[in-house]
């Protein structure tokens, strides 16, 4: 099992965990948690696991108290702040099976571009996104259109408007076919929720809960999905650190 969270050395995962008395990897990639342990669990299942189980999750009142302001406390957000989405995401993944699957893993560097606001992942998260779309790219030989559509992990409405420009920038029009779960996951004007969502599980809720529905439905064949994830924690921003942020990439088909 590969799981990971936001929370101090990732106790919800192993203390949640602690009785299912299976082989454990914790891990931790802020928001791209669930990419990265469905792009490890991938690696295992490819060369000697049967079986698989990945997952992530996230608690907004918990992840405001270690990462800005205790709710309690009543501070102001700012329109660029995102809410960290409540909840948990798994996927199985095993040796056998008739689908979809998980055909190239485009794992992530870190890329900091020196932003500090806590109150604006989106932006601090973007240029990652981007570096690693346009590797994928590179690697493969694909164009935007091969796929029905590339999905990010929570880079919110902020975000994604940077992360379309960037790729613009480096020759790929994404935006016919490309979509942000932190967009998704919120209804923006009726909920209040700014820049919409963040969180380990913004990526791993909407994508098992519902792009992996239209997968297994065959509404969509080939999917992109990228989680991003900002590797910052409460001392580095009180230490006036930047947030350096980091992509993975997977892309699940049916063949």
């Amino acid at each position: 099992m590969f799981a990971g969270d936001l929370l101090n050395q990732c106790i919800s995962s192993s203390f949640g965990l602690r009785e299912l008395n299976i082989p454990f990897f914790g891990v931790f990639g802020a928001c791209s948690t669930f990419v990265e342990s469905l792009t490890l669990g991938a690696i295992c299942a490819e060369s000697f696991a049967n079986y698989v189980l990945c997952a992530t999750s996230s608690h907004f009142c918990s992840a405001e108290k270690q990462f800005r302001f205790p709710l309690e406390l009543g501070n102001q957000r700012p329109q660029t702040s995102q809410w960290t989405v409540t909840g948990s995401g798994s996927a199985i993944i095993s040796k056998n099976g008739s689908g979809p699957y998980i055909t190239h893993i485009t794992p992530g560097k870190i890329i900091d571009m020196g932003i500090k606001d806590g109150n604006n992942m989106g932006a601090a998260m973007a240029p990652s996104f981007a570096d690693t779309l346009t590797t994928h790219f590179i690697d493969t030989g694909r164009s935007p259109n091969y796929y029905d559509a590339i999905i990010s992990g929570d880079l919110g409405y902020v975000g994604k408007e940077i992360a379309i420009d960037l790729l613009k920038a480096n020759g790929y029009n994404i935006k016919s076919n490309y979509n942000d779960c932190g967009v998704l996951i919120f209804d923006k004007e009726t909920q209040d929720t700014h820049s919409g969502g963040s969180g380990c599980a913004c990526c791993g809720t909407v994508f098992s809960g519902y792009f992996f529905r239209q997968l297994k439905d065959r509404k969509m064949k080939r999917i992109l999905l990228i989680a991003t994830g900002a590797l910052m924690n409460s001392t580095s921003s009180q230490q006036g650190e930047s947030i350096p942020g980091i992509a993975h990439a997977i892309s699940i088909e049916n063949l």
